[in-house]
């Protein structure tokens, strides 16, 4: 038998807020454990939790990037679960009025487009963090709190190839709009694959195995791939499937039983009675609307249509809102789109990681991009010399107009001298140029070689190509 693998996806988005969800405690990541709480994030007796606007504002700007109906009513929830983690004993969370719901998400994978149902997106806060170590557990509840955006797919996806490329989409979505950093070594991003088989044909769904809490591209694809043939060879042995929850291990490259799956009503859930249902007015909704600007998929159609990228060119430009932005803005300057983009994934973004900053706080600006890229295209510099001084254009703040005179880098272009250059490896070759004049075209590589060397590497190739032809044509 045959099977055929559904995969639902539920992704926890960390909000870009300064605060947390129901209380005033930063949310910076990285600080000494438990120095960000407060009677509110710690679940003291008499506390009482305040909405954070700008993480509502935030879930709303999600919800219509993610073509989301947002409701002008929605309900907090109290989602009842004992860890060390959850001080209040209880996570506050939305069930059954969320924020967003009914939108969609393309997709690209294996050369085709596809669109997976989001069934809702709803807010909700953070847990801690539990460190276990030799001696014992500890408990961080820095991140208890933290808003997040809870976005749940329907069981559309076949593959780990399908899912993986859902979650590139969606980072860049939620990057694009500014609502997350994206960052998904630090547990800004987190995903939780529902995955089951069933017979190839049917209808129906198999038992779900949800994987919990994988936070790298490389472990979702490892993890689903893996669950896959686990569960082909249970089903194919006559075996069943148990609905439970698995950790991914990266060190043995396995899923492994965490707890059986819980089902909603395990959680309780009813309306928390602390805080009142939130009403969102359609002007609200138009105004956050407005902000919203152009997103990945249509600034990578444009790419392609306006600039005549390739499409491996217009994916990596548009990976993120800066790159973007920085690549029109050098455009607007230059309009030479294809020598920009090369120069830009070649150069730029080699230099960038290597000097720990990013794109926003590139020392080489447009401008001083242009200008070096100007200089190669009137015939000043070859681009082999531009990259060669990239490096030191980057690290300084000279422009490239003066790092190749003070170089001595500017290239021989004027006819009378390469002629005089031509005539002279004529004369000193002239078995090659018998051979090129009978026909042997592979032979003009040599002849400018030549010509090159006797220049000291200064002599514009492309004009030095050209007057060999016209100087050897019948």
């Amino acid at each position: 038998m045959t099977f055929e693998t559904v995969i639902g996806l539920e992704v926890h988005a960390q909000l870009r807020t300064q605060s947390k969800m129901f209380c005033g405690c930063a949310t910076e990541f990285g600080l000494p454990a438990n120095t960000r709480t407060c009677p509110v994030c710690l679940g003291l007796p008499g506390a009482l939790p305040v909405v954070n606007k700008r993480a509502v504002e935030m879930a709303i700007r999600t919800g219509l990037a993610l073509n989301c109906t947002v409701r002008t009513t929605n309900q907090f929830a109290r989602k009842n679960y004992f860890y060390p983690d959850l001080p209040k004993g209880y996570q506050i969370s939305q069930y059954d009025r969320p924020i967003c719901e009914h939108g969609w998400l393309e997709l690209q994978a294996n050369g085709t487009s596809k669109k997976v149902r989001i069934r809702r997106a709803h807010l909700e806060e953070d847990a801690g963090k539990n460190i276990h170590a030799d001696a014992g557990s500890l408990v961080d509840l820095n991140r208890a709190g933290t808003p997040l955006i809870e976005i749940v797919t329907e069981p559309d996806m076949r593959s780990a190839d399908e899912v993986v490329s859902y979650l590139k989409s969606l980072r860049d979505v939620l990057m694009y709009i500014g609502v997350c950093d994206g960052n998904m070594e630090q547990g800004s991003l987190r995903c939780e694959p529902n995955l089951s088989l069933r017979p190839a044909g049917s209808g129906e769904l198999g038992t779900k195995v949800e994987l919990k809490n994988i936070n790298s591209f490389k472990f979702v694809k490892d993890a689903i791939e893996y669950e896959i043939k686990r569960q082909t060879k249970v089903l194919s042995e006559g075996g069943t499937i148990c609905q439970e929850t698995r950790l991914w291990d990266i060190e043995r490259n396995q899923t492994a039983v965490m707890r059986s799956k819980e089902e909603a009503h395990d959680y309780r859930y009813f309306p928390d009675p602390d805080l009142v249902p939130l009403v969102i007015s359609e002007e609200w909704i138009e105004e956050l609307r407005a902000t919203i600007q152009e997103l990945p998929k249509d600034r990578h159609r444009r790419f392609l249509q306006d600039y005549g990228l390739p499409d491996y060119d217009a994916c990596v430009l548009t990976s993120s809102r800066a790159l973007a932005d920085y690549f029109e803005a050098c455009v607007a300057l230059f309009a030479e789109p294809k020598l920009i983009s090369n120069f830009v994934m070649s150069e730029l973004l080699r230099e960038l990681p290597q000097a720990g900053t990013t794109v926003e706080s590139s020392p080489v600006s447009p401008e001083r991009l242009v200008g070096l890229l100007q200089l190669v295209h009137d015939g000043t510099i070859s681009l082999k010399v531009a990259k060669e001084i990239f490096p030191e254009l980057f690290a300084g703040d000279k422009s490239a107009a003066q790092l190749v005179e003070e170089k001595g880098l500017r290239q021989l272009s004027d006819e009378g001298e390469l002629q005089s250059l031509i005539d002279a490896v004529i004369d000193q070759h002239p078995a090659q140029v018998a051979q090129y004049r009978g026909g042997k075209e592979t032979v003009l590589g040599f002849l400018v070689g030549q010509a090159m060397k006797r220049s000291g590497g200064k002599a514009n190739p492309q004009k030095v190509n050209a007057l060999f032809k016209t100087r050897l044509s019948p």
